[in-house]
C-alpha cells in the first residue's frame, strides 16, 4: 500500500501549491497561536484558495476553545481536524468532523488503550514527547515503542528526507507527517526539501 504524506505547518500559498504538485496527500494548517507556524483564518483562506482536488486540508488545534474550532470550520473548507493537546474524545467528537488525535510517545505510553479510548478518531498521529511542547520538536522518538493497533498510524516527529524511508520500512505507517524537516526556516518551506522528502516516501 502506498504511504500517504502530509506537509504540515504551511504558512504560504506557494508552499501549499508546491506540496500538492509534489504529490502530498494533505497540507496542515496550524491554528495554535503560540506556534511559529500559526496562521489566521484569513491567511488559511488564501493558502487553500487554489488547491487542486483530492488534497486534504487538515486544521491543527492544541487544547482550543470550542468557539475557535467552530469559527475555523465555518470559514474554511476543512477536511479533517487534528487535535494535538489533551482533548478528550468527547471534545474531539463535538464538531461533527473527522478527526486525528495526536499522541506524544513515551516509554510508558499505552498505545492500544489510547486507540480504544479514541475509537472515533480516523487515525492516531504519533509524535515525539518533549515537556511543555505540544509538537514540532524536530526530534524522532523510539519507533520500537509503536505497538500494533487497529487504527491507521500517522508517523511524525523529526522526519526528513534522510530518515523517512527507514521510518516507513520499520513502522509501516498509513501516512507520514513532516513540518520542520522540509523547512528553510520555521514556517517557510524549502521546495527542494519537499521534493526530496516526497521522493524518498515514494522510494520506500
Amino acid at each position: 500500500m502506498r504511504t500517504r504524506a502530509k506537509i504540515c505547518g504551511i504558512t504560504r500559498r506557494q508552499d501549499a501549491d508546491f506540496a500538492a504538485e509534489s504529490g502530498a496527500d494533505a497540507i496542515g494548517l496550524v491554528f495554535y497561536p503560540s506556534s511559529p507556524r500559526a496562521v489566521t483564518i484569513a491567511q488559511a483562506q488564501q493558502i487553500v484558495a487554489a488547491l487542486p482536488p483530492f488534497v486534504s486540508v487538515v486544521a491543527l488545534f492544541v487544547d482550543p476553545e470550542p468557539q475557535q474550532v467552530s469559527q475555523c470550520l465555518d470559514a474554511l473548507a476543512v477536511d479533517i481536524i487534528q487535535f494535538h493537546g489533551n482533548e478528550s474524545p468527547a471534545f474531539c467528537e463535538q464538531f461533527g468532523k473527522p478527526y486525528i488525535k495526536a499522541i506524544r510517545m513515551q516509554t510508558d505510553t499505552e498505545l492500544q488503550s489510547l486507540a480504544q479510548q479514541y475509537a472515533s478518531a480516523r487515525g492516531l498521529l504519533l509524535d515525539s514527547y518533549q515537556p511543555g511542547v505540544p509538537g514540532g520538536t524536530g526530534k524522532t522518538f523510539d519507533w520500537s515503542l509503536i505497538a500494533k493497533i487497529d487504527k491507521p498510524v500517522i508517523l511524525a516527529g523529526g522526519l526528513h528526507a534522510d530518515n523517512v524511508q527507514q521510518a516507513i520500512r520499520q513502522v509501516h505507517p498509513f501516512a507520514v507527517d513532516v513540518s520542520g524537516g522540509v523547512e528553510s526556516e520555521k514556517g517557510i518551506k524549502s521546495h527542494d526539501k519537499i521534493s526530496a522528502f516526497m521522493r524518498e516516501v515514494s522510494n520506500a
